[in-house]
């Protein structure tokens, strides 16, 4: 087939691959950052939509992304507008008096699309294909930093550092000023450039990458597409389309290993403090890691394979009590494994029409963020997970979730902010308790449905 063919069956999630699935006529195992060239309009649009195109090894994300294409990323005839809020009252986000349930309100640019999310307290990060990370506080624009180098996939917090995965392979370390919180220097890249100069000194450092192709194992040769961080043990994991993750040493810089997971892209890694890394691939399957050692002599080995089949591994996530794993596929459903005296399937949540992107857990919870422009809420109940309510309001796919519990709630009252991050280029802000099995939207701008139970 042809390579500007191949373009537009592309899809929105995290792989470069373009592997279809075997046996069926899913399209969305494909997983483009950018969208295709012709996005649907709507859910009808989708079902039409398979991928045909065949599965090149040797081909990196960069050499097949439409983002030139996309009617995302065409200019507007309007000047640039921007942010602004809908429906938010942010005096008493985190204060005693409680929100009201469903969604609180709208974060709206034109900037670009939202891929990445986190927040801490009363400050979110946003990040997005504009080359900026925006900074909120309250939900009210506080500050922004920009790095050249785009596409910003992946954000994760830890003490007074953010960590920041980028379309160019590189990890960006970024530190607030004390004296002035809205001052945000860059500190640090994974890997330094010193490193990269001293490791290119050795032949024995260069892998091969692709047919007669080689880099330095240190550096991911491919879009970042997770992080995840081991705070206890000063571990940051990379995981990349370049179908390996790195495990890097935040208080140094250094990368410690280089872990070769997948035969296709991997779309996300998930540490626990246990020493369990998994990770997830556009490849069909979810690994199982076990860090031994520490230092150079750090290894993970492969301990279990649970999953491998035909649609893309799109997102996982790990309950808070590490006793659910939890996996998004293209095909729309979420598998969950338990652990008794090992992991065990636990079954399938069938809640979206298309492919799944994202997955948060907290608490009793599991959120899951779709192409079909929803977010399932699932509660967990003994062995079984209930679809509590659908929220609807985004007008593009689901990209990004993150959850934080609401300050100030009593234990019987557990509720949760979550914030989700969307292609329509708008981050939305949720309301969601696990007392109640019903969620109630208070804006017009989006809704929830609840679940027969």
């Amino acid at each position: 087939m042809q390579e500007d063919e191949r373009r537009t069956t592309t899809l929105m999630g995290d792989s470069p691959s373009n592997l279809p699935p075997k046996g069926s006529n899913n399209g969305m195992h494909n997983s483009d950052p950018n969208l295709a060239a012709n996005f649907p309009s709507s859910d009808e649009d989708y079902n039409g939509r398979s991928s045909i195109a065949g599965y090149d090894p040797n081909r990196m994300s960069g050499e097949a992304s439409p983002i030139a294409m996309s009617p995302w990323n065409q200019a507007s005839p309007f000047q640039p507008s921007p942010w602004f809020t809908t429906g938010v009252d942010s005096s008493n986000k985190n204060g005693s008096q409680s929100q009201p349930e469903g969604l609180i309100g709208s974060l709206v640019r034109e900037e670009g699309h939202i891929y990445s999310l986190a927040a801490t307290g009363d400050f979110l990060y946003t990040g997005s294909d504009s080359k900026n990370v925006r900074v909120w506080k309250n939900l009210k624009e506080f500050t922004a930093f920009k790095s050249n180098s785009g596409l910003v996939k992946a954000i994760i917090l830890s003490g007074d550092r953010i960590f920041t995965g980028h379309q160019d392979g590189k990890v960006r370390v970024w530190k607030k000023n004390r004296k002035d919180p809205r001052t945000h220097k860059r500190v640090g890249t994974f890997p330094t450039l010193f490193d990269i100069l001293k490791s290119s000194m050795r032949p024995k450092n260069y892998v091969e990458v692709k047919r007669k192709c080689t880099t330095l194992w240190i550096k991911h040769c491919d879009a970042i597409s997770s992080l995840s961080i081991d705070g206890e043990e000063g571990l940051l994991y990379s995981g990349s389309w370049d179908r390996t993750f790195k495990v890097w040493k935040t208080s140094n810089s250094k990368c410690l290993e280089s872990v070769k997971a997948h035969e296709d892209a991997v779309n996300s890694v998930v540490s626990t403090k246990s020493g369990l890394v998994f990770t997830g691939s556009a490849d069909g399957s979810v690994k199982v890691w076990k860090r031994e050692g520490s230092g150079k002599s750090m290894k993970h080995n492969h301990v279990e394979t649970l999953l491998n089949q035909e649609c893309a591994v799109t997102a996982l996530a790990v309950s808070e009590t590490g006793l659910f794993v939890y996996c998004g596929l293209s095909d729309g459903l979420v598998n969950f494994w338990e652990w008794e005296k090992q992991l065990s399937h636990g079954g399938l949540l069938k809640g979206h029409k298309l492919a799944v992107l994202c997955l948060s857990a907290a608490g009793s919870l599991l959120f899951s963020g779709s192409a079909d422009k929803t977010i399932c809420v699932w509660k967990k109940e003994g062995n079984a997970h209930n679809c509590l309510s659908v929220l609807t309001g985004h007008t593009g796919p689901v990209k990004c979730l993150m959850v934080e519990r609401e300050a100030g709630k009593s234990s019987d009252e557990v509720k949760w902010v979550v914030y989700s991050g969307s292609l329509d280029k708008s981050v939305k802000v949720w309301n969601v308790s696990e007392k109640s099995p019903e969620v109630k939207a208070n804006s017009g701008n989006g809704s929830s449905k609840s679940m027969p139970r």
